[in-house]
Parts: C-alpha cells; structure tokens; sequence
C-alpha cells in the first residue's frame, strides 16, 4: 500500500511539473456511485475481470497491447486480462464498420462474465477496440461495472464527431487521452462529456498522441520518461476502478 501512495504521490508531482491536472473530472462526478443493478451479483472484494479489445490497426499479440495488458493486470489486481483478436486479423484484411464488430466482441464478454460471475467486469479498449467496448456496454444484457477507453477515436475519417455509443451509456467510463491525439481533441470531448448520461472522467496524457506516446523532446522538456507518464495513467485508471467497484 506504501508503495502504492508513493507512486501516485510521484504522479503528482510529475503531473504538476505540466502544469496540468491528471484527473480531469466533471463536477457532478466527484462522489462515484454504482447503480445496485449493475452489480447484484458480484462481490465488490473480489479483484475485478477486464477483457481488453486492441485497436484497428494492430493485433493483441503487438508490444504496445501486451505492455498494457501487463500495466492493468498490476495494478488493478485482475483475477484475468483477456485479450483477443477480431476475425479480421487472421485474415489480414482491413477492418469492417465497428458496428460489424459488435456481436463477436459480446460473445468474448458474455464467455469472461460466465467464467467470473462473482468478479467487477472491466471494459477496456484501445482506439476502436474502445468505442466497440462501448457499444457492448450498452448492451442491457451486458453487466459491465465500468470502461476504460484508451485514446478514444471520436473524430471519423471524414471528419464527423462520432459520439453516438458514448450518449448511449449508462455505465462509469474513463478517457485516457492524449493532448495531441489528432482523433479526439479534449475541447470536443468535453462537449460530449457533458452531453453523456454517464458518469465519466479524464485523464490527460500531456503531449500524447493517439497511443499516448510523448516524443522524447517534450520528455525531456517535462522532465519525465514515458514509462512514469504510462505510470501515471495506470495509477488513475487503478483509483477510477477502486472507486466504482468498492475495492480499495
């Protein structure tokens, strides 16, 4: 638990260091709470499940998917981190339409929820594989706890604000984004935040872009490595789950 507090009080300090908070959250969710529904059957001191969807444009098996598999199995204590790969990859084809995605990314979630029926279940996801984590959870019949979208591709390729899967959800959702993450400026986010019935919150990755990758002249600038600013990240991610499914 020490260690735990040191690293966040690092976090801080770094985060501090930007001029900028880590924790970016609406006012009306300062106080976290779970709907009863949510969660009748599981037990809030059980370690949670998290099933992790990749993004469009690289498989589970790639380094960026399997260093944050390792980050979020850590700390967040995970009984299990499931990842996967959408059909599309083993045929080495482009992706379809996220919406074609839906069902195949469901049955993966429903298969974990049958397997840890007495454990918090996690969305999370990367680019795309976030914004389907989000569709499922909107699912009824899908009893997420919360999701976690890392680097959330709200600007289409044509440019069009794609907020529809985020107004639909009544689940606690977390943004980890980057500052110049050219699919998701904060400024149209927020605007969407606001707009959402659910509770939400932000984390701001400083000189991120769409993966959170800093270059290293702005490392240096900051005074941090990517590593802590990864660290960082995990650390909000790990108080924004403890807060939802009571475990702290």
């Amino acid at each position: 638990m020490a260690r735990k507090r040191r690293r966040t009080a690092d976090c801080e300090n770094k985060q501090a260091v930007q001029n900028r908070s880590s924790m970016v959250t609406r006012s009306q969710s300062s106080s976290v709470k779970i709907r009863s529904d949510d969660n009748n059957n599981k037990n809030r001191n059980s370690p949670p499940v998290v099933v992790f969807a990749h993004g469009a444009g690289a498989p589970s098996s790639s380094e960026w998917m399997i260093r944050w598999k390792n980050l979020l199995h850590d700390s967040l204590n995970a009984v299990e981190v499931v990842t996967f790969d959408y059909p599309y990859i083993s045929k080495r084809k482009p992706p379809p339409k996220a919406e074609k995605l839906v069902e195949f990314h469901s049955d993966i979630v429903k298969m974990i929820a049958a397997k840890y029926p007495q454990h918090p279940l996690i969305l999370v996801g990367k680019s795309m594989g976030s914004r389907i984590s989000c569709m499922v959870a909107a699912d009824n019949s899908i009893q997420a706890s919360a999701v976690v979208c890392l680097g959330y591709p709200l600007k289409g390729s044509k440019g069009a604000i794609r907020d529809g899967p985020l107004l639909q959800l009544t689940v606690p959702t977390m943004f980890v984004q980057g500052t110049k993450d050219g699919l998701c400026s904060l400024e149209s986010l927020e605007v969407v935040r606001k707009k959402m019935k659910a509770l939400s919150r932000l984390h701001v990755v400083e000189n991120g872009d769409h993966s959170m990758k800093i270059a290293k002249k702005n490392l240096k600038l900051a005074g941090i490595t990517q590593e802590e600013a990864e660290e960082c990240a995990i650390q909000a991610i790990a108080l924004f789950v403890s807060e939802i499914i009571g475990a702290r």
